[in-house]
């Protein structure tokens, strides 16, 4: 049976212990991120959209080192919108400063009505380098 074991960030901010979540979980060959929103280290939201977007994609890249992963071991993407048509712009344009060339992960982008007070969230699957 393959073991699971909590990742998280060194500077892991207010919302795991207040939610009681992990960041990642280890599981063999595979780490699975939980969704990552764009707060402060208080756990509050950043008010400005891109700004929130950019944040949420560092929060993502610190739980990522954290299990000696990057974003190029991203094989799967999963992001929540609150207002999709209007957010997309913005969250392509940082998404094109992130990942930059080809291959991309796959991507399933999801609108959703609430996100407890967050407009983006992304959650990621990354196979973790080094593993069988």
């Amino acid at each position: 049976m393959v073991q699971r074991e909590a990742v998280f960030p060194a500077n892991r901010h207010a919302l795991y212990e207040a939610h009681g979540y992990s960041a990642a979980l280890r599981s063999g060959d595979l780490l699975f991120v939980s969704g990552q929103v764009g707060s402060r280290a208080d756990g509050t939201p950043e008010p400005d959209f891109k700004r929130q977007v950019e944040l949420a994609f560092d929060n993502l890249r610190a739980t990522l080192q954290a299990a000696e992963c990057s974003l190029d071991d991203i094989v799967d993407v999963t992001t929540f919108h609150t207002d999709p048509e209007n957010q997309f712009e913005t969250i392509m344009a940082v998404k094109n400063q992130i990942f930059e060339r080809a291959p991309y992960p796959n991507w399933t982008a999801i609108g959703v009505n609430w996100l407890a007070g967050f407009d983006f969230e992304i959650k990621v699957i990354a196979r973790i380098p080094g593993h069988a």
